[in-house]
């Protein structure tokens, strides 16, 4: 993978004009970072890898998102992390520079993105240790992390029934090759963001 990939060019000027200094912005400051971070498109948005995801942006119609794969494992003293904002990263709807912190805490979360990929470590599943009902329903992490790139994704999915969202996790855990399940993900989550079941098709 290169450090640069013309496939996050093409991104940038496809995006709103609002967008594009943000975009163009937090790309500068990862590449600033460490020349050892590149850059590829997955799932239709730029990512920024160094041995495993560091961190990834995104651009709708009307805010940026930008946020850190292992986010819940970074030292947060000032806050300025937001855990679990499924429909806008890490800091919330971006809509001009001025959102985003100071470009030394950026760098500071991009530093020990890294620092964490580089030690191997895990970001482990959010479940309690203590005895669950048979009937609970694990999501896979993976699945919650790219609903966080569609807006409305991660609000409609907690409201759905257990069904519905044992439906999708069940059509995504089914896949039996790497493709088949991006693909699945992609279209599960834009379903899931227009606040479809499974099966709406069918109904």
């Amino acid at each position: 993978m290169e450090q640069y990939d013309n496939k996050v060019d093409v991104f940038i000027n496809k995006a709103p004009d609002f967008a594009k200094p943000i975009l163009e912005y937090l790309r500068e400051i990862i590449h600033e970072t460490s020349p050892l971070l590149t850059e590829t498109i997955k799932w239709g948005f730029p990512f920024f890898d160094y041995k495993g995801v560091v961190c990834q942006m995104g651009a709708f119609k009307e805010h940026c998102s930008f946020g850190f794969w292992k986010a819940s494992l970074l030292n947060n003293p000032d806050g300025a992390l937001i855990i679990g904002d499924g429909a806008a990263g890490n800091f919330g709807r971006i809509t001009k520079i001025e959102d985003l912190p100071a470009k030394e805490i950026l760098q500071g979360f991009i530093k020990q993105a890294m620092a964490l990929n580089e030690s191997g470590k895990k970001k482990t599943e959010a479940v309690k240790k203590v005895p669950t009902p048979k009937t609970e329903l694990v999501v896979p992490e993976y699945f919650i992390r790219f609903l966080t790139a569609f807006p409305n994704a991660n609000l409609n999915f907690d409201r759905f029934s257990y069904s519905q969202k044992k439906e999708y996790v069940e059509w995504i855990l089914e896949a039996k090759t790497e493709a088949t399940r991006q693909k699945r993900l992609e279209t599960a989550a834009e379903w899931i963001a227009e606040g479809k079941s499974r099966h709406w098709k069918y109904k």
